[in-house]
């Protein structure tokens, strides 16, 4: 069997048991703390929760999956060994309620022996058997289950069923929430397949776990109790690639000298022809013996698996509308794209070779999932312009791997995560890079590194470089003095040049300056410089790539100003202290959120001013109002506490091994750590108050999403948070005296007039329903006989449309077969009509609709509906009972 009849034979399967087939969900999951859709079970969650009700007993797919990033990651082990991918299908059947234990592994051996002709004899079984401390009981109804299976089959139950313990063995949505045990079924394929099951879950080739029965039948309380469900569900998970590589490597079961792969199946063999056929090797399914010391041959075949198994992921998560990018899940699907052209160029594989997959992939799988075929040109542009972007990047990265290899007997970390970071390389190539050519790699250094940075900062901190007038003494970079307070005001010192900018402004630059450029999400600094009798006003403080620091003033000021002059420098020193406070109560707001929500917390961006701060960071959900006030707890009592505030320079390599770092920040050889007494160091270069009881106060303003995952907090320090805490403390107190109460009283004044108004609101619409009711009597007397048909056709008095309908029904029930017609003016210029048709009135050739199109035209507007029912509206409300007589006339003429 091939994949497509493997895939369609287990749809077709279940479908013969009853099954929906159900569509495999996006890529793009609907929960928030997901990268990506990497189960078959995503899509169904809510089902399992309750949280709305299944829409079948009994559903079966095929779902795809992309696990890289996050808690689920193959992306590093993909290409080394024969069964990781980052993007699979997962088949699966589900009950909701509906069979459970007994037809799940009927069924499951009937499809894999009597279907697809697995050898009975190389199955093996693995039932809950709990170790101490885990949960529930001996999953005995799975192993009663699976003996009878067995021994229908001639094999003995005790040699193919096993046992596993939580880790295995039982399956957990969450800490709480639907669990419990799980049968595996595994394959012996080595040659004689008579291990015996001595291999099951040994990480062995050789015995492969094709498929996972989860049997949800426990609730996992917060106690950490479990009690059985109202209802039991199953939730099976089958390794597509893993079945499609059994069967092709086998040769249908009849060969087992082959070792086994999932790169055997024709889902890979197209995607080979079309490596091969641009790079004149061939695909030999040799694997590295040591992934740090591989063959010529052994990293040719890891690099087909590895360019395989890449355009897959980036075109269906295209197809979903995942594009490569610089945050989040769009960032893993860019490393991936940069992972598969960097291993492509030890092919010499051409410019562009990514983006010819795209076509021989649709090809294979287009036929089940149209959504390529669809979507291929946006496909193929997306991938094309992403490799092409990267092999601009990627010389430029070669050249300085070169440099350092020439120069340096080991690759720091901090090199490697820039070569990561800026150029693209992954960690494993240049790892391989690296042993070729004889030098070390700090592989510790670069993962710290990693926990400081993502690149998603680069592109939303990214300045405009202003280039300044050539010169020996303009080359230099500027010496900044501003740690030092003493330095803010009355500083001396020589401006080296002016460069222009744009036509209204320009820039001073000197040799030495007090003056924050701006970096970091910390705004740069303002003040004035003097020269002599002259001064100017800095409007602000840039740096550009050189170091040079950007003092910004009006073009109109620079004039007559010339380099070599001497200048004194003032800092706005109230906007500097205000920068300050609100730049440590942004390390403060990051050490609480990490304390409150987790150390998975980490910046994502920020902005530091004078007189408010902004911090994103990644969560899966909005703070709780329980958990916002913990953290400005947490804040504020490390202000009361009025803790020092230390700050030194050392060498990167020796920074302290806790040291945690802001979003997107470029660290040199020489770093700056900042240190606060109870709560940790930083990486910082930024400007900080000495002690935190200068901050005065902290109050967090709102909360935000920013984007899946992202979420953003603005807050107040210092001043600001008094000024915002005084204004709101006057607006309660003028609450308080307009509900002549205290301050400490007006919520629950407020509370006692909600439920006085919705009581008064209650008793308004009792009054309006009894005096619309009332209207039923006077009504009916006003019927009258017409075409064998009973009619009411009058003006109402009633609040709102609804209740004309509520009396237009009231009405239809006590006239018998008829006509209902209403009207209720409810301003000068707006009225409401109404027609109610019986059946009898219908068949006489009386429609709802056209009455009511009829009425509602004569009275200047529009309206219609059904034959049974209508409403519309007009503006002549003085033509109403005119538009009535004349209508009653007709019936009679």
């Amino acid at each position: 069997m091939n994949s497509a009849e493997i895939r369609q034979s287990f749809l077709d399967f279940f479908k013969s048991k009853g099954h929906t087939i159900v569509p495999s969900a996006s890529l793009m999951p609907e929960s928030p703390n997901l990268l990506f859709t990497n189960a078959g079970m995503n899509q169904f969650v809510p089902y399992f929760l309750g949280e709305r009700p299944a829409p079948y007993k009994r559903a079966a797919d095929t779902q795809k999956c992309i696990r890289a990033g996050g808690k689920h990651n193959d992306l590093e082990d993909v290409g080394f060994d024969t069964y990781h991918h980052t993007f699979f299908e997962m088949l699966g059947n589900w009950s909701f309620g509906d069979y459970f234990k007994k037809d799940a592994i009927n069924w499951a051996w009937e499809l894999l022996t009597d279907v697809w002709k697995f050898p009975k004899e190389r199955l093996y079984a693995t039932v809950y058997q709990p170790g101490a401390g885990d949960p529930a009981a001996f999953d005995q109804e799975a192993y009663d289950l699976w003996a009878d299976v067995f021994k229908k089959a001639g094999l003995d139950p005790k040699v193919h069923i096993h046992t596993g313990g939580k880790k295995d063995n039982f399956w957990m949505m969450g800490e709480t929430g639907p669990c419990g045990p799980c049968s595996e079924l595994h394959i012996d394929l080595t040659e004689k397949g008579d291990t015996r099951g001595a291999l099951i879950n040994k990480d062995s080739p050789y015995c492969i776990e094709i498929w996972n029965l989860v049997f949800m039948q426990f609730n996992a309380q917060a106690d950490g109790s479990f009690v059985p469900l109202k209802n039991n569900h199953v939730d099976t998970g089958m390794g597509f690639e893993r079945v499609a590589g059994v069967m092709a490597t086998t040769k249908n079961f009849t060969d087992f000298l082959q070792p086994p792969s999932n790169y055997n199946s024709d889902l890979f063999t197209d995607l080979f022809e079309a490596v091969s056929s641009m790079s004149g090797h061939v695909y030999g399914a040799t694997l590295p013996a040591n992934r740090d010391d591989m063959s010529g041959e052994e990293m040719k075949d890891c690099i087909f698996r590895v360019l395989a198994d890449h355009i897959r992921t980036l075109s269906f998560a295209i197809a979903d509308g995942i594009l490569p990018g610089n945050e989040g899940r769009n960032y893993v699907l860019r490393r991936i794209l940069r992972r598969a052209v960097m291993w492509g160029k030890r092919l010499n594989l051409p410019k562009g070779f990514f983006a010819r997959l795209v076509d021989p992939l649709v090809k294979k799988m287009a036929p089940f999932f149209p959504e390529l075929e669809k979507r291929r040109e946006i496909i193929l542009k997306v991938i094309a312009n992403e490799e092409a972007a990267f092999e601009r990047t990627l010389e430029r990265g070669l050249a300085l791997l070169d440099r350092i290899t020439a120069q340096e007997d080991e690759i720091s970390g901090e090199q490697a995560f820039v070569l990561y970071d800026t150029f693209g390389f992954p960690l494993d190539l240049t790892a391989l890079i690296a042993r070729e050519r004889g030098v070390k790699l700090d592989e510790t250094g670069f993962e710290a590194e990693m926990q400081k940075q993502r690149a998603r900062a680069r592109a939303a901190q990214k300045k405009t470089v202003i280039t300044v007038a050539d010169g020996e003494d303009e080359a230099a970079a500027t010496q900044f003095t501003g740690y030092d307070r003493a330095n803010l005001s009355n500083f001396s010192t020589k401006l080296l040049a002016v460069a222009p900018g744009k036509k209204d402004e320009a820039f001073l630059v000197f040799v030495q300056t007090p003056f924050y450029a701006e970096m970091g999400g910390q705004l740069g600094d303002t003040g004035t410089a003097t020269f002599g009798e002259k001064t100017v006003k800095i409007l602000d403080t840039l740096k550009d790539e050189a170091g040079r620091y950007l003092h910004k003033i009006s073009a109109k000021d620079a004039a007559g100003i010339e380099g070599g002059a001497d200048a004194v420098l003032n800092v706005d020193l109230p906007r500097r202290l205000g920068i300050e406070r609100h730049h440590t109560a942004t390390h403060l707001l990051h050490w609480a959120l990490r304390k409150v929500l987790g150390d998975h917390v980490r910046q994502a961006g920020s902005l530091v001013t004078d007189t408010h701060l902004r911090f994103d960071f990644n969560h899966f959900e909005p703070l709780t109002d329980a958990q916002i006030s913990e953290v400005e707890t947490l804040v504020n009592g490390r202000v009361l506490e009025n803790r020092p505030v230390n700050w030194s320079v050392m060498p990167f390599d020796q920074k302290p091994a806790d040291c945690i770092a802001f979003f997107g920040e470029k660290y040199g050889a020489l770093v700056r750590v900042l240190g606060i007494d109870g709560v940790g160091s930083e990486l910082c270069g930024g400007n900080h108050v000495e002690m935190t009881g200068e901050i005065g106060s902290f109050k967090i303003v709102q909360q935000s999403a920013i984007a899946a995952g992202t979420r953003r907090i603005e807050a107040v320090a210092g001043m600001s948070a008094f000024e915002l805490l005084s204004g709101r403390f006057a607006q309660v107190q003028r609450m308080a005296d307009a509900l002549s109460t205290k301050p400490q009283d007006v919520e629950a004044r407020l509370k006692a007039l909600e439920k006085d108004r919705a009581q008064l609101e209650k008793d308004i619409r009792a009054l309006q329903q009894k005096d619309a009711a009332a209207q039923i009597d006077s009504l009916l007397l006003a019927s009258f006989k017409a075409k064998d048909l009973s009619w009411v056709v009058a003006k109402a008095q009633v609040s709102n449309p609804q209740d004309l309908r509520a009396l237009s029904s009231q009405i239809e029930k006590q006239i018998g077969e008829g006509v209902v017609i209403l009207a209720s003016v409810f301003a000068p210029d707006k009225v409401s009509v109404l027609a109610a048709c019986s059946k009898a009135a219908i068949e006489k050739g009386y429609q709802a609709g056209k009455i009511v199109a009829q009425l509602c035209g004569e009275l200047g507007g529009k309206g219609g509906g059904k034959p049974d029912f209508a409403m519309g509206g007009g503006k002549d409300t003085d033509k109403l009972e005119s538009v009535f007589k004349n209508f009653i006339d007709s019936l009679n003429s």
